[in-house]
């Protein structure tokens, strides 16, 4: 995507790499990491781009068959999703979640947009479950807004 490229702890090479895009808003990467770090995946590498409401529009039409714009959509490395709660080892060196895309104009919170689609790449699914993944996600969300995302 060629965008920013930030490490979560750049002294740790096993940290998460958030790579953003049309954005120099560090919350958002911030907002990833949070994320990863509540799901225990500590490393691995996702990108979060920025678009404009055409873009989105045409993204959710080609994917989703959704002929509206959206505000956030989620794009797993090899089209699935990790399995949530299995996690790819460490050991077995970097690998690619996905990528986030998010459309400031569709979207309220931008940092919610960034945890939901996080979430997403890390297999959960509000469509499916019982309402944990937005639970979750409110929870991740607060942490960032009251400080307590690092504790």
């Amino acid at each position: 995507m060629n965008g920013d490229l930030f490490e979560a702890d750049p002294r740790d090479p096993g940290s998460p790499e958030i790579e953003l895009v049309g954005s120099e808003d560090t919350s958002l990467v911030d907002a990833a990491v949070a994320t990863l770090r509540r799901l225990g995946v500590n490393h691995g590498h996702v990108a979060i781009q920025i678009v404009e409401l055409a873009r989105i529009h045409a993204l959710n039409l080609e994917y989703r068959a959704m002929d509206s714009p959206t505000d956030v959509l989620s794009f797993p490395m090899d089209g699935e999703a990790i399995a949530y709660g299995q996690l790819p080892d460490p050991e077995s060196g970097p690998f690619e979640l996905g990528d986030v895309v998010i459309c400031p104009e569709h979207t309220e919170d931008m940092v919610e947009a960034v945890v939901h689609g996080v979430l997403h790449l890390c297999g959960l699914d509000h469509e499916t479950d019982d309402g944990e993944m937005l639970a979750l996600q409110d929870g991740i969300v607060a942490s960032l807004y009251d400080g307590s995302a690092g504790a």
